[in-house]
C-alpha cells in the first residue's frame, strides 16, 4: 500500500509554526516545574509552586520558528530520501525475477533508517532556535536574574560587556548556546525513538483501515496521530530523562561547565537517582505535549489537503 504524499514545504511551515506553538503554551506549567525537580538547587528554592510562568516570553519566541524548522527539514529530508530508497527498490525488484517478497522484505528496515535520519537532522536545525530560548527560559524558571525572560536575557547581554568588540560578540554567543551539545545530544535520541515509533503506528493505522484517511490524502486522522505521538513521546522521554537531567544542570550552572564534569561530581556525589529526577512530569508532559503537537501538525496538514483537493 503507498503511503500518502509527503506534505510540501510551506505546509510543514505553517503545520510545524502552529503546533509548535500551540504545544509549548499549553504545557508550559509542567515544563516549569521539571526543570525546578531537575535544578541541583532544588524544587521550592527554585520557586516550587509559585511563578510558574517565568520565562514564558522567551518560549513564545522559539517555540513556532523551532518546530517550523524540524518539519521542514524533517519532511524535505523524508521525501528526498524515501525517493531515492523507492527507485533503488524497484531496480533491485527488477533484477530479482519479479519477487514481491524481496521488497516487502526489504521496506521496513529502510524505511526506519529514512525516518531516524530524517528526524535527527530536524532536531539540530530547531536547536539552532531552540537552544538559546532555552536558555533564557529555564533561567526565569529557576528564578535567576528575578525570574524574568527578560532580565535573563539581559545579564545574558551584559556577560560580554567586559570585553569588547568581537571577543564581547563571542562571549554572549558561547552563554546563549551554553548546553548546544547536551540538547542536541538528548534531543537526537529522543527523537530517532519518537519518529520512528510515531511513523510505524500511522502505518499501522493505514493498513488497519486500508488507507481510507483524513483529508483525502489516505493519512491518518488527527485524533489517531494525536494517540499515536502520545505513546511514542512518552516511551521516548522516559529513556532520555537523564540526558535531560544533565542539559538542564549544564544550563542553569552559574558557571561554564563540562557535561563529563557535571555527570561525574552527580554521580560521584548524588549517585542514580537525581538522574530520574523529575521523570513523572517529564513523562507526562511529553506524552500529553506528543498528542498536541502531533495531533495538531496532522490536523493542520489534513486541512491544507482537503482544501488544496477540493481546489
Amino acid at each position: 500500500m503507498a503511503s500518502p504524499p509527503s506534505p510540501s514545504f510551506q505546509s510543514a511551515l505553517l503545520a510545524g509554526a502552529l503546533a509548535g506553538a500551540t504545544v509549548d503554551l499549553s504545557l508550559f506549567p509542567l515544563d516549569t516545574l521539571k526543570t525546578r525537580l531537575q535544578s541541583s538547587a532544588g524544587f521550592f528554592p527554585s520557586g516550587g509552586f509559585s511563578g510558574i510562568y517565568r520565562g514564558i516570553g522567551s518560549a513564545l519566541v522559539g517555540s513556532a520558528p523551532g518546530a517550523a524548522f524540524f518539519f521542514c527539514t524533517y519532511e524535505t529530508t523524508k521525501s528526498f530520501l524515501s525517493s531515492r530508497l523507492r527507485s533503488s527498490s524497484s531496480s533491485h525488484s527488477s533484477s530479482s525475477d519479479g519477487n514481491a517478497a524481496t521488497t516487502t522484505t526489504s521496506w521496513v528496515p529502510a524505511d526506519i533508517l529514512t525516518h531516524m535520519l530524517a528526524s535527527s537532522l530536524g532536531e539540530i536545525a530547531a536547536c539552532s532556535v531552540r537552544v538559546p530560548t532555552e536558555v533564557v527560559k529555564q533561567r526565569a524558571q529557576a528564578g535567576h536574574h528575578g525570574g524574568s525572560s527578560a532580565r535573563a536575557l539581559a545579564h545574558i547581554l551584559r556577560s560580554g560587556s567586559a570585553s569588547s568588540g568581537q571577543r564581547s560578540l563571542i562571549a554572549v554567543w558561547r552563554e546563549l548556546y551554553r548546553g548546544w551539545g547536551i540538547t542536541v545530544f538528548r534531543e537526537v535520541p529522543f527523537t530517532v525513538i519518537q519518529f520512528p515509533l510515531w511513523e510505524a503506528m500511522k502505518a499501522w493505522g493505514r493498513r488497519r483501515r486500508g488507507g481510507g484517511g483524513a483529508g483525502g490524502g489516505g493519512d491518518v486522522s488527527a485524533g489517531e496521530s494525536a494517540l499515536y505521538g502520545s505513546l511514542a513521546g512518552g516511551v521516548a522521554a522516559a529513556a532520555t530523562t537523564p540526558l535531560d537531567v544533565l542539559k538542564t544542570r549544564v544550563m542553569l550552572s552559574k558557571e561554564r561547565v563540562s557535561v563529563a564534569d557535571v555527570f561525574r561530581r552527580m554521580a560521584r556525589e548524588e549517585g542514580v537517582r537525581p538522574f530520574f529526577a523529575g521523570i513523572a512530569p517529564r513523562v507526562t508532559w511529553i506524552s500529553i505535549g506528543g498528542a498536541i503537537f502531533l495531533g495538531s501538525y496532522q490536523w493542520v496538514i489534513n486541512t491544507m489537503n482537503s482544501i488544496q483537493v477540493a481546489s
